[in-house]
């Protein structure tokens, strides 16, 4: 076993928590999943496979993953945070062992990992969708999430670098839930832009993955109102190839580029001529 704990978070996840604790299944022996009130069969799976399970409400990513760090009874020295529907692919389970079992430079606080979205089975390889690295393992009392109310991301004190190996987000959700889950992340993101909240420690110009993402996205916000949308659909599923990436490619570049980009825009767009009206 690797000098590891593991924190996963849940809520109504039996589709795919069983194969998340398979995936650390020999990484670690401290597995422990924060759970905010799940109603199907994801406690059942978690008892089964013997993980540690809190109960705690959900406000949002950061509150919960912060409250985890926390709270938890975290028994190692480095810590790796995972989402129910995200996996460790058993290259990744055997590069993070093998640098734990080695001594990792002090100045080193975390490391990003390459993430490989899987949507309804299809691997999304193309479409600037691969790599996309998150900080996902740190040092124990190094590592936190930004207190955001959307687009939150882990952040280390300290040198950080990147793994090979990827971890796979495994979407399973209905296209129903989904995009409700996404109407949601829309009020998250607008009241983001009107109100810029939290500790917002991850900046641009820093070389840091998260803030070159970031970066990116502050150009998309100086495009036109609406016509960006359009524009990002073109740049991912035409100029980045995205159409490589099939039928289940083509559903998830128009609901999470097109749909959900010009929702946010619509969105936005309300809420100015309401704050207007008000004046």
């Amino acid at each position: 076993m690797s000098p590891v704990s593991v924190v996963v978070l849940t809520f109504n996840s039996e589709a795919t928590i069983g194969a998340t604790l398979d995936s650390v299944a020999g990484l670690s022996d401290d597995v422990h999943v924060v759970d905010s009130g799940s109603t199907d069969g994801t406690l059942a799976i978690i008892a089964a496979k013997g993980a540690k399970l809190a109960s705690h409400p959900f406000e949002n990513y950061g509150a919960q993953r912060n409250w985890a760090i926390d709270n938890l009874p975290l028994q190692h020295a480095w810590q790796l945070h995972l989402d129910a529907d995200e996996r460790v692919t058993p290259a990744l389970k055997a590069e993070i062992a093998m640098l734990l079992a080695g001594d990792v430079a002090a100045d080193i606080g975390g490391f990003y990992i390459p993430r490989l979205v899987h949507f309804h089975g299809q691997a999304l390889k193309h479409g600037g969708m691969y790599p996309i690295y998150h900080m996902r393992l740190f040092r124990a009392g190094r590592g936190r999430c930004e207190a955001r109310k959307y687009d939150q991301h882990f952040h280390a004190q300290g040198r950080s670098e990147k793994l090979q190996h990827p971890m796979i987000d495994d979407i399973r959700l209905s296209f129903g839930e989904w995009t409700a889950r996404h109407n949601r992340w829309a009020d998250a993101e607008v009241d983001e832009i009107l109100n810029p909240g939290g500790d917002g420690v991850i900046q641009a110009g820093t070389g840091d993955p998260v803030a070159e993402k970031r970066r990116a996205r502050g150009w998309y916000y100086k495009a036109p109102l609406f016509w960006r949308a359009f524009m990002l659909f073109f740049y991912r599923y035409v100029v980045k190839l995205g159409f490589l990436d099939g039928k289940e490619g083509l559903i998830f570049y128009v609901l999470q580029t097109l749909w959900f980009r010009f929702l946010v825009d619509a969105k936005l767009y309300e809420r100015r001529k309401q704050l207007e009206a008000r004046k």
